[in-house]
């Protein structure tokens, strides 16, 4: 019993539970969050259908937030909780909560290379920082240090920071953003509803009524190639996504790599990987030939963070 832990990945539209040991997981469950008020109803209904011997005292929970003490309010969800009041109400010995992409960078040393999608020319193995980049219902971004055989996380909300337009084009669907909101984040773009903000402005550059779209109304359109609207804004979406994934791998000289996760590129990685993304990732004008030599790569793992959080030492 000591070595399995309960693990959760807690994003804004789902969240996966599953029982741990030794880095390995299962009795995988996915949960609408909008059926539970808070999080200790949901974990709590997960464990308590757990059978009594596969029931574990510890756990560790990656969440879509930021995590620097013990109240953790979630970025996109209405849920906020105290990680010490949830361990003892959940009768827990230990409990860990991370950053989601914390969770999803300390993944990648663990993850089999089938589940690495190669998007560009493919690459030698590399050594090096890791920075980890995902689109889902926000915009997770994360890294990961070596250190005399040991991983160091380093957790942030990058995905928070400034949009950067890159083209002209690109500049005046940031101004039509920011007649939405004065500051105008790279998750306002780069996220499932980034992409219909980005159609919808693209639509009012048309001088053309945008339809009531989905994110996966969108992608569906783009991937048919139905609607040209639709297939700029994925188009877009890609170039932005390299732009920021470039400065990413500047910023921590990730030559260890960089991976790309979120639910929205899995179901379409041959269409990512002839997007203008990794142009646009290399586009760096003197530090081009830098870039040049940092892979990045698709992680197809359904859920990394959870991969993440079962690997994760709990003395951390």
């Amino acid at each position: 019993m000591t070595a399995l832990r309960v693990i959760g990945d807690i994003g804004g539209t789902y969240a996966r539970f599953a029982v741990a040991e030794r880095g390995k997981y299962s009795e995988l469950q996915h949960l609408s969050v909008s059926k539970y008020a808070t999080l200790k109803d949901a974990l709590g209904e997960y464990l308590d259908a757990l059978p009594h011997d596969m029931r574990p005292t510890r756990g560790a929970l990656a969440v879509a937030g930021p995590v620097s003490g013990d109240e953790v309010k979630l970025t996109n969800l209405n849920w906020s909780f105290s990680i010490a009041a949830l361990k003892a109400d959940l009768s827990m010995s230990s409990l860990v909560v991370v950053n989601d992409f914390a969770a999803t960078a300390m993944s990648v040393p663990y993850l089999p290379e089938a589940d690495c999608y190669p998007i560009g020319r493919p690459q030698p193995k590399t050594s090096g920082p890791v920075g980890v980049i995902g689109p889902g219902t926000g915009l997770g971004i994360s890294a990961l240090v070596p250190d005399s055989g040991r991983w160091i996380l380093l957790p942030g909300e990058g995905g928070h920071s400034t949009l950067p337009p890159a083209t002209q084009a690109e500049s005046l669907i940031l101004e039509i953003l920011r007649t939405h909101w004065r500051h105008v984040s790279a998750e306002r773009a780069l996220s499932g509803a980034g992409l219909v903000n980005l159609y919808q402005a693209l639509c009012s550059i048309e001088g053309k009524r945008p339809d009531p779209l989905s994110p996966a109304d969108v992608t569906d359109r783009a991937m048919r190639g139905s609607d040209p609207t639709c297939v700029k804004a994925f188009e877009v979406f890609c170039s932005m996504l390299g732009t920021v994934a470039g400065d990413l791998a500047l910023t921590m000289g990730a030559t260890g790599g960089i991976y790309i996760a979120g639910g929205i590129l899995l179901r379409f990685e041959e269409a990512f990987a002839s997007s203008p993304f990794r142009e646009r990732f290399e586009d760096k004008g003197r530090f081009q030939d830098y870039l040049r030599r940092i892979p990045t790569n698709l992680i197809l793992e359904e859920s990394p963070a959870l991969l993440g959080v079962a690997n994760l030492p709990l003395e951390q």
